[in-house]
């Protein structure tokens, strides 16, 4: 390779931005989809971040004022009818379907138990949803972003390919910025996909695990109300 080539080769400026800027619209397109899912794939991991680590410390209380030995009627009518976290929701679905179930003469309907155990069902289902909400995007993101950023590379490569037919030279200050801006979006495809990928499975398995603690509690809590009505 000879000194000329070398030296326009060294003036070309190989910067983030330079390479954003010179490539053509569909890549910079792609560039601008991949770092927007990347930016808000960070948002909704950081969200789920905080969200599951206040379903946790609302869990661990709830628990502790469940089994402190206060009535269940009191402990009802303190939450009210505005419970603030999943447990309390699922314990006030079970206490509301219990209360309901009392007949005028103080007897009970029949099937009550089934009934409790649906409704609080239908509360933890909907607590799972709202756990759940957000990481179909992150699996979206893991699976879809390296072949957007693959495509963006090949449409890159087309594009570079078409300026050394147009050149009539293959030396390195021609073909270089093209192979490079191309790269990028294969870089920035991996970029967003690698910590989407990592954060979703951690965070599905921490949704399940609060969501299994939810059903231990309605399990528990329905074990006690059948221990009642044995009684």
């Amino acid at each position: 390779m000879d000194t000329a080539t070398l030296a326009n080769a060294a003036d070309i400026d190989f910067s983030l931005l330079a390479l954003f800027m010179r490539a053509t619209f569909t890549v910079k397109l792609v560039m601008i989809l991949l770092i927007a899912a990347s930016f808000w794939s960070w948002g909704i991991i950081i969200q789920k971040h905080l969200t599951f680590r206040r379903a946790r410390a609302q869990a661990a209380e709830f628990d502790t004022a469940f089994w402190s030995g206060e009535p269940l009627d009191e402990l009802y009518a303190r939450i009210g009818g505005a419970p603030s976290s999943g447990p309390e929701r699922v314990f006030s679905a079970g206490m509301a379907e219990w209360q309901r179930s009392h007949r005028q003469d103080g007897a009970l309907i029949p099937g009550t138990p089934q009934r409790i155990d649906r409704s609080m069902d239908v509360a933890i289902d909907r607590e799972a949803r709202g756990l759940n909400a957000g990481l179909t995007f992150l699996a979206s993101v893991g699976s879809a972003s390296p072949f957007i950023g693959l495509f963006g590379t090949v449409w890159g490569i087309k594009n570079a390919f078409e300026e050394i037919a147009l050149a009539q030279s293959t030396n390195l200050a021609v073909v270089a910025p093209g192979i490079a801006e191309a790269l990028l979006a294969t870089g920035l495809g991996l970029l967003a996909a690698i910590p989407a990928t990592i954060f979703y499975n951690k965070l599905s398995d921490d949704s399940d695990t609060i969501a299994s603690g939810y059903e231990q509690f309605a399990d528990e809590f329905g074990t006690l109300l059948s221990r009642n009505l044995d009684a």
